[in-house]
C-alpha cells in the first residue's frame, strides 16, 4: 500500500513538473500570427456569447472594427506578454469595468517557490498614489521611510508620465468615467508594472523631493532572517501558567478572533475592512469606514454599530466608501436596510445571456477538474435551480435574485444626517448602494464621481476564459446588476454634491479635505443653531 502511494505521489510530481515546463514554454515562445488571430476570434466570441451588455457603451460596429484592426495589426510572431499589451487596450474599449485581461507569469516548481519565498523585491514595498498628474510614494513597508512624499520621475529611464498613460489604456471604468483611472493606476501601479515587464531583479528609480533630485536602486534581496539565539545567552524558560491564566488567555484569543471576523481583518495589511468610531469628545459625529464589502461577519458589525447609533441618538453619520472596490450584494443590501426608512428593492432582475448562468460559470475552461466533476454530478439540481430562477421577457432572459424582492428597513435604521464620501475607486457594489442613497436624496455626497456607473454594472458571477495559444485569461461578468433607478445620460457614476479632489499638498500635510469639509459644516451649523 505504501509503495502504491509513493508511486502515485511520484507520478503526480512528474505530471506537475511537466505541466509547469510546458506552461512556461508556451507563454515565452513566439506564437504564430495564425494562432494569435485565432485567440482574438475566440475571446471576442466568448464576450459576445456570455456578456449581456457588451455594446452598452461602445457600439457593435466600433467593437467589430477594433477587434478586426487588432487581428490586422498582428503581422509577426510575438510572445504572450507582448500579445497582452495589444489585446488589453482593445478590450478596455468595451468600457465595462468588470471585464479584465490578465497578463501571464512564469510558474515555479515547489523547490523554486521555496527559494523565492526567501527573497523580496524592495520595489513591491512601495505604495503609490496618482495625484495632480504625478505619481508619488505614499507609504512603504520597507525600512527607508525618507522616500515617502517623493514624486517618481523615471523608472529604469522611462518617464512615469508615459507609463501611467500607457497603463490607463489597459483597463476600463464603467462607461465614460475618468476618475477611476487616476485612483486605480496609482494604487495598483506595482501590479501594472509587473504585468508589463515581468520578473525583475532590480530597478533604478529617479525621485524628486521638494527641489532635490535623487535616484535609488531597488533590488531583490533576502528577507530579514529571525535572529538566532547565542550560545552565551541562557535559554528562556517558558512561563508556567495556572489553569485560570490559561483559560483567560483562551478567552482573550477567542474574543480577538471574533473581532477579526466581525470587522474583516486583513492580515497582510494589519487593518480592518470595517471600522466604526466617533469623532470628537462626544457621540455627536460617527464615522464608518468600509474598505470593501467582502470578508468577515458583516451582519454582527452593522447590527452592533447601528444599535449604538440609536441608543446614543447620534446626530451625524459619515459613511466613507473611498477606495471601496465593491463585493457582496448581500452586504450592501443589509447595510442599506439600516440607512433607509422606506420599503425598497435593492436590484432589478438581472439580464443574462443564458437560462443556465451558474452552469456556464462553473463549466469554464479555467475551472478546476474537481469542481467540473462535482458540477456534472450535481447538474440536475443546478440546472433546475437556474431554470426556476430565470425567465424570458420581451425576448431577453432575466435571473431573479432574492435581492430583487421588496424589503422593509430595519427597526433600528438610522434617521438622522448622513454624509457619504466617495472617490474614483468607489466601484461596483459601493456604487450600487450609492445609487440608492443618491436617488432617494438620503445623503450628502462629498468627494469625486464614483468609478462605478449609476445605472449599474455587469458582474454577479464571472466567467474566466483562457485563450488556447497565448494562455491569457479574460474575466467577464455574466449578470447585469441594476437598481430600479436610472439617470441620463448613461455611462457616468454617482456625482458628488460637493466636489473635492485631494491634492499632493493635502497628502504631504496629512490633511483629509473631504472629511474636514464635513466636520467644518457640522460645526458651523451647530454654531448657527446655538
Amino acid at each position: 500500500m505504501k509503495k502504491q502511494l509513493l508511486f502515485l505521489i511520484v507520478i503526480m510530481l512528474v505530471i506537475s513538473c511537466g505541466s509547469i515546463k510546458k506552461h512556461n514554454e508556451q507563454i515565452t515562445k513566439l506564437h504564430t500570427v495564425e494562432d494569435l488571430r485565432t485567440d482574438i476570434d475566440k475571446v471576442y466570441n466568448q464576450l459576445q456569447k456570455h456578456h449581456p451588455k457588451l455594446y452598452q457603451y461602445t457600439t457593435k460596429q466600433v467593437l467589430d472594427f477594433k477587434f478586426d484592426s487588432l487581428k490586422t495589426s498582428v503581422t509577426t510572431p510575438i510572445t504572450s506578454r507582448e500579445f497582452y499589451k495589444k489585446l488589453a487596450p482593445v478590450v478596455a474599449h468595451i468600457k465595462q469595468g468588470h471585464i479584465s485581461v490578465g497578463s501571464v507569469s512564469k510558474r515555479y516548481t515547489k523547490k523554486e517557490r521555496k527559494e523565492l519565498k526567501k527573497l523580496k523585491f524592495e520595489f513591491y514595498d512601495l505604495d503609490f498614489e496618482y495625484l495632480d498628474n504625478k505619481l508619488w510614494v505614499v507609504g512603504t513597508k520597507g525600512k527607508d521611510s525618507t522616500i515617502i512624499g517623493s514624486e517618481v520621475l523615471k523608472i529604469d529611464g522611462e518617464p512615469t508620465t508615459n507609463l501611467v498613460d500607457l497603463f490607463k489604456t489597459r483597463f476600463a471604468s464603467d462607461g465614460y468615467n475618468k476618475t477611476l483611472h487616476n485612483r486605480v493606476v496609482g494604487r495598483s501601479f506595482v501590479s501594472f508594472y509587473y504585468k508589463d515587464k515581468g520578473y525583475l531583479d532590480s530597478l533604478n528609480i529617479e525621485f524628486k523631493q521638494q527641489d532635490s533630485l535623487f535616484a535609488k536602486t531597488f533590488r531583490r534581496i533576502l528577507k530579514d532572517e529571525k535572529k538566532t539565539k547565542s550560545d552565551s545567552i541562557a535559554p528562556v524558560i517558558p512561563e508556567i501558567l495556572t489553569k485560570a491564566e490559561k483559560d483567560q488567555n483562551r478567552l482573550a484569543a477567542k474574543k480577538k478572533r471574533k473581532e477579526h471576523r466581525k470587522r474583516g481583518f486583513i492580515a497582510s495589511k494589519k487593518e480592518y475592512t470595517r471600522n466604526f468610531d466617533f469623532i470628537g469628545k462626544d457621540s455627536t459625529v460617527a464615522y464608518m469606514n468600509i474598505r470593501s464589502f467582502t470578508n468577515g461577519n458583516y451582519k454582527k458589525f452593522y447590527k452592533e454599530s447601528f444599535a449604538t447609533l440609536d441608543s446614543l441618538k447620534t446626530e451625524h453619520l459619515i459613511l466613507d466608501l473611498r477606495d471601496n472596490g465593491g463585493g457582496r450584494i448581500a452586504e450592501i443590501d443589509y447595510l442599506y436596510s439600516f440607512l433607509t426608512d422606506k420599503n425598497y428593492k435593492l436590484v432589478d432582475a438581472s439580464e443574462v445571456n443564458s437560462r443556465l448562468p451558474y452552469f456556464k460559470f462553473l463549466m469554464s475552461n479555467t475551472t478546476p477538474f474537481i469542481i467540473k466533476a462535482s458540477t456534472v454530478v450535481l447538474s440536475p439540481l443546478i440546472i433546475a435551480q437556474n431554470l426556476i430562477k430565470t425567465k424570458k421577457k420581451d425576448g431577453k432572459i432575466y435571473y431573479n435574485f432574492r435581492f430583487s424582492k421588496e424589503k422593509e428597513p430595519k427597526a433600528l435604521h438610522y434617521k438622522r444626517q448622513l454624509y457619504v464620501i466617495t472617490n474614483g475607486n468607489s466601484f461596483s457594489a459601493s456604487s450600487l448602494i450609492s445609487t440608492h442613497l443618491k436617488a432617494n436624496k438620503r445623503a450628502v455626497f462629498i468627494g469625486e464621481e464614483t468609478g462605478g456607473a449609476y445605472n449599474g454594472c455587469v458582474a454577479g458571477i464571472y466567467k474566466i476564459y483562457e485563450m488556447p495559444s497565448s494562455k491569457l485569461k479574460i474575466r467577464m461578468g455574466l449578470m447585469q446588476i441594476e437598481t430600479p433607478f436610472k439617470q441620463a445620460p448613461d455611462g457616468y457614476g454617482i456625482m458628488p454634491d460637493v466636489a473635492i479632489v485631494p491634492t499632493l499638498e493635502d497628502r504631504k500635510q496629512h490633511i483629509d479635505p473631504e472629511l474636514d469639509w464635513i466636520l467644518n459644516t457640522i460645526n458651523t451649523n451647530e454654531k448657527l443653531v446655538e
